[in-house]
């Protein structure tokens, strides 16, 4: 029960953050200016605000997902993993945007997105063995095989926010891909591609480490891989991992 009301008190705690900036985003837009100064290219503009106030609502909305899943999905989430999703958005969206820890702090968005790639890895056990408890299916499958599905699932999510973030600055101009330096500089080449190469490769690296630590676990003690099982209340009780 401790452990539940830790989470709940985080997830709140962040979700009234991501309010508070909902509201602050939508003052700012009101008053920053359409184009910045050429004094100062670091001075936030108008479209810098709404993407940030779209990306807080976002924000507020990962938060209520739990919950939502909790009570209409008839899922049993581990603490452990909601604290974890909670403080990933926290980090992604209100410290990497609204705080700009992108700019501010080196390495922040290699940070994330190699820890994006252990967290997706580590749910892409959870999401096989949510798919696997059932009475209907009649075969075990390898430890092998259980990890190469948590890799390739988490893999194949950082491809796809790859290609979310290249639609988005397309068509809202922004720079989640860092294709130009924080002063508008524009990068030019092979550079302008470091950005979106490294966090696939740092994607993948997580991945394949979960994957790895996955792999092991399974082989020899599953009892590790017991606080990222998701899986219906129904199912809660009979829950085990194929070996």
């Amino acid at each position: 029960m401790k452990k539940v009301f830790n989470s709940r008190n985080i997830v709140i705690f962040i979700f009234i953050t991501f309010l508070f900036s909902i509201l602050y985003t939508s003052l700012r837009i009101a008053i920053a200016p359409v184009v910045a100064p050429d004094s100062d290219s670091m001075v936030r503009v108008k479209s810098d605000y709404v993407f940030m106030l779209v990306s807080c609502v976002a924000g507020a909305l990962a938060m209520l997902l739990p919950g939502f899943l909790v009570r209409k999905v008839n899922l049993n989430i581990p603490s452990f993993m909601i604290v974890v999703y909670a403080l990933f958005v926290y980090c992604a969206i209100y410290l990497g945007e609204v705080r700009n820890f992108y700019y501010a702090i080196p390495h922040w968005d290699t940070i994330l997105h190699t820890f994006s790639g252990v967290a997706l890895g580590a749910l892409g056990f959870s999401i096989f063995s949510l798919l696997n408890k059932t009475e209907t299916v009649g075969f075990t499958l390898s430890p092998v095989f259980v990890a190469l599905f948590a890799f390739c699932f988490a893999v194949t999510i950082g491809v796809i926010w790859e290609t979310i973030e290249f639609a988005i600055d397309y068509f809202l101009n922004t720079n989640m891909q860092r294709f130009a330096r924080a002063t508008g500089e524009l990068l030019m080449g092979q550079a302008a591609l470091i950005d979106t190469m490294k966090d696939l490769l740092v994607d993948s690296l997580g991945a394949f480490v979960i994957s790895t630590v996955g792999y092991v676990s399974l082989k020899y003690d599953s009892s590790w891989l017991e606080r990222f099982h998701i899986c219906r209340n129904s199912d809660c009780e009979r829950m085990s991992w194929a070996a």
